[in-house]
């Protein structure tokens, strides 16, 4: 069965959710989920993968070992197609609406490195700036993990200092639900995006690769 939209009680389920994140309240809806939430996520995921590869869809439990946060439930449904470690494109539902991204959301030290060299260099940094600009130009946000300040070693001066301050960078657009959240028309809009988040990916792919670290 092909995407058709996201119900009403998807963003019904995750405000609920908001107001009692408990393993109690997850049980009693745990079909409302799984028919509403997950199902339509993975016919999203299924019609775009002829063109962008499959997406991973997120479980739906939050890795609470280490987080003050002890809420056991995330509060959104997201979806990935990883196009290289890290680096890819990515959808989300939640209580707030939908979203939809394209680029790294998080770089290792040796990724950072690898960006910041490549921002640095005059071939390699201005394709990047005009990549960034089309994407602004067409309406979408340059987000990422950023310094306050300039990085170490850089010029105040530098042409394109603003992007040297990015630790990670992604493009990315929401929407509240609005009604065409409930039909096909995610289907196009999400398309639509991460056909315009490519270059960015691939400029990503290029330069900045998966990390070579351990992982911890």
């Amino acid at each position: 069965m092909g995407f058709t939209g996201f119900p009403d009680e998807a963003f019904i389920y995750y405000e609920g959710l908001e107001a009692d994140n408990s393993k109690a309240y997850f049980s009693r809806h745990r079909q409302l989920y799984d028919d509403h939430v997950k199902a339509p996520m993975q016919a999203l995921a299924d019609d775009l993968a002829a063109e962008f590869g499959l997406a991973h869809l997120f479980r739906p439990y939050r890795d609470v070992r280490f987080a003050r946060d002890k809420s056991p439930y995330k509060t959104h449904q997201g979806a990935f197609v990883d196009v290289m470690p890290g680096i890819g494109l990515y959808v989300q539902l939640s209580a707030e609406g939908l979203m939809a991204a394209g680029g790294i959301y998080t770089q290792a030290a040796d990724q950072v490195a690898r960006y910041r060299a490549a921002v640095d260099e005059d071939l390699s940094g201005k394709e990047l700036e005009k990549i960034v600009a089309r994407l602004r130009e067409r309406g979408y946000e340059i987000q990422g993990d950023r310094l306050k300040t300039r990085p170490r070693g850089v010029a105040d001066d530098h042409p394109r200092l603003d992007l040297l301050r990015h630790r990670s960078i992604f493009a990315a657009w929401s929407a509240e639900p609005e009604p065409w959240v409930h039909t096909e028309e995610v289907l196009d809009r999400v398309r639509t995006s991460w056909r315009d988040f490519a270059p960015l990916v691939d400029w990503l792919c290029a330069h900045v690769r998966g990390s070579e670290l351990p992982r911890r």
